[in-house]
């Protein structure tokens, strides 16, 4: 099963138990009001308590269960994504070095003399108008023959955007499988109908 859809199912089922938890233990403040109030209430309402009791430690113990899973995957979640997001910040730094190195190269044919291709030129402006007009100027006063250079990028290719780093953990593997999902009124029959979980 995916991240995300282990994440969507699981977060469901925390959910669930969460709001029966609730319910459960405004059951329990209601019962312990009555046991209270009536006479022998502790006695009449004794069976209805501990089931209740009963009730709210299996659904506090399944509830635990789905969230320790969880946050286990939240964990596997977050490693994928940041290690995801530094594969793609080093790819961006190696390919910044890499033009870095075109650049000052740019510069160097310039200050030579040599001619390079108007798209090189508009690289080297962009970088740096400063280092664009140095070499320019130096390159003004070689007396040697100019050279005519190719470009040192190649055509432009249509950069697509680097993946998502979420969206490549969401489809990743989890880890293990979960636990069983077991729906809330499922929990609340067995405890039902066998009084223990």
């Amino acid at each position: 099963m995916k991240i995300a859809e282990a994440r969507q199912l699981y977060s469901t089922q925390i959910k669930a138990y969460h709001e029966q938890h609730t319910a459960l233990y405004k059951q329990k403040k209601e019962l312990e009001e009555k046991m209270k109030s009536e006479e022998n209430g502790t006695v009449t309402y004794a069976n209805e308590a501990a089931t209740l009791e009963l009730s709210i430690k299996a659904v506090e113990e399944q509830k635990n269960q789905y969230q320790e899973y969880m946050d286990k995957l939240m964990q596997q979640w977050s490693a994928i994504s940041n290690m995801e997001s530094a594969k793609q910040q080093g790819e961006a730094m190696e390919e910044g070095m890499v033009d870095l190195g075109k650049i000052m190269e740019v510069a160097r044919r310039i200050m030579n003399g040599g001619i390079v291709p108007p798209t090189d030129e508009k690289k080297l402006m962009d970088y740096s108008m400063e280092l664009y007009q140095a070499a320019k100027n130096i390159g003004a006063l070689t007396k040697k023959e100019k050279e005519e250079y190719e470009s040192l990028w190649e055509e432009e290719e249509d950069k697509q955007a680097p993946d998502d780093p979420t969206e490549i953990a969401d489809g990743t593997e989890a880890f293990a499988d979960g636990p069983a999902i077991v729906e809330v009124a499922d929990t609340m029959a067995s405890v039902s109908d066998t009084g223990t979980i």
